[in-house]
């Protein structure tokens, strides 16, 4: 393993243990996708900041608002690695309401929603919330009983690409059809080709790189996880990467990790959990700044909200086992 890799590693260890002393309730995945949330971006998360973005939505948020639900925690990590709390908070508040208008109230929402806010202008929120609605009524007419409110959310987050309403539902439908026999969770694969279709490339093209991935990987020995975390292996098929190369970067991380406190075989994070946080540390060779600065220069912002969207799918499955949790602790 190189020493920026392992410093990646380190980092994202590091963020969870800081994660969690401001959160010391959470489950154990819910931490760690908080830690992805700053380690995706580079950053060492401050104990005081967090805390204060923890204390500001506590002031500015009503306690039965999603904003305060499962995923507090994660919210509160993107206003704390975004610069600005008050003020994007105030913005994805806004967002908020705005898709509320288009959409019952959920706990996938507000994240969708602080990402909105710190991708695009103000004066654009109206627009896309607009538009979230009208894929989200597509992809219903594509999918009517697997569609369901954490789509609404990805929604969102596809409409904030560049890309026609055609070409974007045609390209994820594509790719839903190319992976569904490779899989067993068709929630999974839904997931999967929503972050596809934001990536440019034939859906083809992509779905043959991503199960090329996959394939490798299992034949390596570290299979990948065929439920959540199947998004943010999509990023890394289309990547540009040499698979061989990420296939060899991600089983040494994971072996790394592997031997690290809380990721053993009795830390709570399964082994399909680990594999894919080897994989959002792998983005970081495979994703660095420069491809990320060029596609924002380039006016098309598709690979940085795939890349996102990806990040969100960790966090909305954290959320909901944190939430069924909770549940059954209560009974």
């Amino acid at each position: 393993m190189n020493e920026q890799t392992r410093g990646t590693c380190e980092l994202l260890i590091e963020n969870r243990d800081r994660v969690k002393s401001v959160f010391p309730w959470n489950g154990r995945l819910l931490n760690l996708a908080c830690a992805g949330i700053f380690t995706v971006k580079g950053r060492t998360a401050s104990e005081p900041v967090l805390e204060e973005c923890r204390d500001l939505l506590k002031r500015k948020v009503g306690v039965f608002s999603n904003f305060r639900g499962t995923a507090r925690s994660p919210i509160a990590a993107m206003l704390a690695v975004g610069g600005e709390p008050e003020r994007t908070l105030g913005n994805g508040l806004l967002v908020y309401r705005l898709l509320k208008k288009e959409f019952r109230a959920s706990a996938y929402l507000p994240v969708a929603a602080m990402i909105i806010a710190q991708t695009v202008q103000p004066s654009r929120y109206e627009g896309i919330a607009s538009r979230t609605r009208i894929l989200y009524d597509r992809m219903k007419r594509e999918h009517p009983f697997l569609t369901s409110g954490q789509d609404s959310a990805f929604c969102a987050l596809m409409a904030l690409s560049e890309k026609t309403d055609d070409r974007m539902i045609g390209d994820a439908e594509q790719c839903y059809q190319r992976l569904k026999p490779h899989f067993f969770s068709a929630n999974a694969v839904q997931s999967l080709s929503h972050v596809l279709a934001l990536c440019d490339g034939r859906p083809d093209g992509k779905c043959a790189k991503t199960l090329e991935l996959f394939e490798k990987l299992k034949a390596a020995g570290h299979k990948y996880g065929t439920d959540y975390e199947l998004a943010t292996l999509g990023i890394l098929a289309v990547s540009g990467g040499d698979p061989d190369e990420i296939v060899r970067e991600i089983a040494e991380i994971d072996d790394w990790l592997s031997k690290q406190k809380g990721f053993g075989a009795f830390s709570g994070v399964g082994r399909t959990q680990r594999l894919m946080y080897a994989g959002i540390v792998a983005q970081k060779d495979y994703l660095d700044d420069g491809t990320m600065q060029a596609a924002a220069v380039n006016g098309t912002i598709s690979l940085i909200v795939a890349q996102e969207a990806a990040m969100y799918a960790a966090i909305a499955a954290s959320s909901a086992a944190a939430a069924a949790a909770g549940a059954a602790a209560s009974n």
